[in-house]
């Protein structure tokens, strides 16, 4: 994996898929989860979602991000499965806080759809490489300044983590303490975070000046390093997610 990236490099049919056809599933597969509140049918998305993750073999890096909600997910737990107010059923006690069937079971619902938005975003994200990604949205008429804040949105979390890690060793060296109880870890959280922002932000300037050198916001025709790769089924694919959007929208109207 490019250590300024989340791209995973894996020979595997998600990874040949037209990085717009991920994008269009990324917000079918959220949307219809909404649209069409059913548990069963979100347990489908969902389970797709999770297939795409094993067909690209990137199923295992999906997991820490998804434990990083389990924090939330227990909240919802918590919070829907007391206090919803279509609480009727009583499914169990804990000493004085009970616990109901209809909160429980919309908690579910709420999971279900925190663990889908997660890792359908993990399909797109760390099957595509940034790049190739912008260039295809740049090849459909998007502006390249919004390319530009999309591959700076998939690079930024890499290069904090990488920035991070070159500080706290620096002041590691210099005989700072970053390991051991949690007290110790937030004395040393503080005296991190300065060096890390300030490097951000001059790591923005230069770019800025990389950018206007390279002549970014010059006018004319702009060309492109890589070739336009046509993929197969496509078009099928996306007409496809189009008519699972569009069966979504009538089963609401229906129920």
């Amino acid at each position: 994996m490019n250590s300024m990236t989340l791209y995973v490099e894996r020979n595997s049919i998600v990874h040949k898929m037209d990085p717009i056809t991920k994008i269009i599933y990324v917000i079918v597969s959220i949307a219809v989860t909404y649209i069409l509140p059913v548990h069963l049918f979100v347990v489908i998305v969902t389970s797709i979602t999770l297939l795409l993750l094993i067909l690209g073999k990137v199923f295992r890096k999906i997991l820490p991000i998804i434990g990083v909600s389990i924090l939330l997910i227990i909240s919802i737990i918590i919070v829907q499965g007391i206090f919803h107010p279509d609480n009727v059923t009583e499914l169990f006690s804990i000493g004085s806080i009970t616990f109901y069937k209809e909160g429980l079971s919309y908690a579910l619902l709420l999971t279900l759809r925190v663990i889908n938005m997660l890792s359908s975003f993990g399909v797109l994200i760390l099957t595509t490489r940034p790049d190739e990604l912008v260039e295809r949205l740049i090849k459909v008429g998007l502006s390249p300044k919004i390319g530009y804040v999309f591959l700076s949105i998939f690079q930024l979390i890499p290069q904090m983590q990488s920035m991070m890690g070159k500080i706290t060793d620096a002041q590691r060296s210099r005989g700072m303490e970053t390991e051991g109880n949690l007290f110790v870890r937030m004395k040393a959280f503080f005296p991190l975070l300065g060096p890390v922002v300030l490097n951000s932000l001059n790591d923005t300037r230069e770019r800025a000046i990389a950018l206007e050198v390279r002549g970014f916001d010059r006018k004319g025709k702009k060309t492109f390093l890589n070739e336009t790769v046509v993929y197969r089924y496509q078009g099928i694919i996306q007409l496809f997610l189009g008519l699972v959007l569009v069966g979504a929208i009538i089963g609401r109207v229906l129920l």
